[in-house]
């Protein structure tokens, strides 16, 4: 045999070699992180449930979900240990790290409207009413029958008694 034909095999089993090693090192990772965990630090299941460790065994661990929640995961069912800043985050909604506090964003949009200076004082109306935005009622308009009014109605068909000219 030739090492053209075998080289196809080579690389086959370098890659399986290769792949093999990538998951036992994130198998690895995985164990040591389960094994740091200690009671009072935020974990996230691989559920999705956020919660407090409460208390940790060999092959279990006791989780504080809420007011007089506990649950009892197996240790592999933890999925990430989280840091205390990004569980508040999650969990809370409690930002620390602010970068700039100039720059925040407010919770109504008022204070972005308002303006100060002439051209507002002269936009706004200054004896306090309302603007109406609606349609204005035909009644209220004056009532000018002008050419294209007229117009209008010799265009529409008269009502007759029946008689017609055609036979």
């Amino acid at each position: 045999m030739s090492l053209v034909t075998l080289l196809p095999f080579i690389v086959l089993i370098g890659a399986m070699f290769l792949m093999t090693r990538s998951a036992k090192k994130k198998q690895q990772q995985a164990i040591e992180m389960r094994n740091q965990m200690q009671p009072g630090s935020g974990v996230r299941t691989i559920g999705g449930m956020y919660a407090t460790v409460k208390e940790v065994n060999e092959d279990t661990v006791l989780l504080d979900a809420g007011p007089g929640v506990e649950l009892l995961f197996a240790k592999n069912s933890i999925g990430a240990v989280l840091t205390d800043d990004e569980y508040n985050r999650i969990v809370h909604g409690i930002e620390h790290d602010l970068k700039s506090d100039a720059d925040l964003v407010p919770d109504d949009a008022s204070s972005l409207t308002e303006t100060d200076g002439p051209a507002a004082d002269a936009a706004a109306p200054s004896d306090g009413a309302s603007v109406d935005l609606g349609k204005k009622d035909v009644a209220d308009e004056p009532a000018d029958d002008t050419p294209a009014d007229q117009a209008k109605t010799d265009a529409q068909p008269k009502k007759t008694d029946g008689d017609t000219e055609a036979k």
